[in-house]
Order: structure tokens, then C-alpha cells, then sequence
């Protein structure tokens, strides 16, 4: 009965949570953005093992700007402050609903208040080197985590990596938002269709604005700074 009032809870606050995410669609690239981001998802972009129900879905876009820009923002501080804008942008996207909790360790994302914590983060990993960026968020446990996938057998991570150009005006980044091995609990309990029309459509719907909103440029200061000191890229890889 518990289990069944907990998936019940879960479906309701998806629901909920459409409603805010609805205004997502209505993002557009604006003139005057210092950089373009363009949606380039690959073709085998989600998927489920058909052995253990665990889910991998990687949404991505080049961010086309300055070359100049690129090289200022091509640090270790700067991969930490875009893992800090996509916080940002669930948080702002939401309006507020779904917010971050940060601690040594971990990081909560949390509806409204601590106690209902849907994803719980091992702190993040960060890998980066001239050519190649990662951080990575290793899934612990949550309200939206099924019991077979806790424990940080999946993860979150946005890997970014320079791209070919054929602009030599304009440089490419690209950008990766990857969910892998990640076993919903909606998915699990209530069935996949549930979880595809609801929670991982929410989740392709967020991670398209959110890529598409790098185009401004705004990088958000970190919580933490734990990357303040790094200035070499080498020390990362």
C-alpha cells in the first residue's frame, strides 16, 4: 500500500510539474545572443535495455560563437558554472518548484521542500582537458529512482567537446546531456508508457530549452567553487 501511494505521489507530481514546463516550448533563439545553439540530438538518442529496463537518453546542440569566447570560457571554473546553470535553469524553469540542495557530498533535487527529495547525486565528477569536457553526477536514490538502479549505477552527466567549424568566424562546441543506466521508478511501478508520456518527455522537453538557452551565454556563479583555484585543464584530465 505505501509503495502504491508513493508511485501514486510521484505520477501526481509529474503532472504537476507540466503544467510550468509547458512554457519551455515557447523558447526561441533572440537576436543579439553572443553565440547560436542549434538541436542535434543523435538518432539513437534514448533507449531501453530490454534485459533490465534501465534507460539511457542523450539530448545535444552546437553552440556556434566567437572563437575568442569560446577560449575564455574553455576552464575548469567555467565547466563548474555551466553544471551550477543547469540547476539553474530546472530551478527557473519550474517556477521554482523543483529545487537544488547542495552539501559536501551530495545534491538533492528536491519539489518545494528537503523532505521530498526526487533525485539524490553523489557530488559531481569532472574530467577536462584542451579538447574535452565532463561532469558527471553519479544517481544515488530518489523518490524517482527505481531500488535496482541505487546506489550510483547511473548517472547524469553533460560532456562538452570542441567541434569541427566550417565558419572560421565562429567556433562549435558541442554539448552532451546524458542520462545512462538510470531505472525509473514510475517506469517500474506504473509501466512504461506511464513513464515515457510523463517523466521522460518532461526530461527531453527540459534538457532542449536548457541547451538552448547557452546561447545567452550566462553561466551561473557556482555554490560550491570547487574549481575556483583550477586554472589548468590539465589538472582535470
Amino acid at each position: 500500500m505505501a509503495r502504491s501511494r508513493t508511485l501514486a505521489a510521484i505520477a501526481a507530481v509529474l503532472a504537476l510539474l507540466a503544467l510550468p514546463l509547458a512554457l519551455v516550448r515557447r523558447l526561441r533563439r533572440r537576436s543579439g545572443h553572443p553565440a547560436v545553439a542549434v538541436i542535434a540530438d543523435p538518432h539513437d538518442g534514448s533507449a531501453v535495455d530490454p534485459d533490465t529496463g534501465a534507460v539511457r537518453s542523450v539530448q545535444a546542440a552546437d553552440l556556434f560563437m566567437p572563437p575568442d569566447a569560446l577560449e575564455r570560457i574553455w576552464t575548469p571554473l567555467h565547466l563548474e558554472r555551466l553544471a551550477r546553470t543547469y540547476w539553474r535553469f530546472l530551478t527557473r524553469v519550474t517556477l521554482g518548484l523543483i529545487r537544488v540542495h547542495y552539501t559536501e557530498r551530495e545534491r538533492f533535487v528536491v519539489l518545494l521542500f528537503r523532505p521530498l527529495k526526487l533525485l539524490t547525486f553523489q557530488a559531481p565528477e569532472y574530467e577536462m582537458d584542451a579538447e574535452h569536457g565532463i561532469v558527471r553526477w553519479r544517481i544515488e536514490r530518489g523518490l524517482l529512482v527505481a531500488r535496482a538502479g541505487r546506489g550510483g549505477l547511473g548517472y547524469l552527466q553533460i560532456d562538452v567537446r570542441r567541434g569541427p567549424s566550417d565558419d572560421p568566424t565562429r567556433a562549435c562546441l558541442h554539448i552532451e546531456v546524458e542520462v545512462s543506466n538510470f531505472y525509473p521508478a514510475i517506469a517500474f511501478g506504473l509501466g512504461r508508457w506511464l513513464y515515457n508520456e510523463t517523466q521522460s518527455r518532461i526530461h527531453v522537453i527540459v534538457t532542449h530549452g536548457f541547451l538552448r538557452s547557452l546561447a545567452r551565454l550566462d553561466l551561473a556563479e557556482s555554490r560550491v567553487g570547487r574549481m575556483s583555484s583550477i586554472r589548468e585543464t590539465s589538472r582535470l584530465s
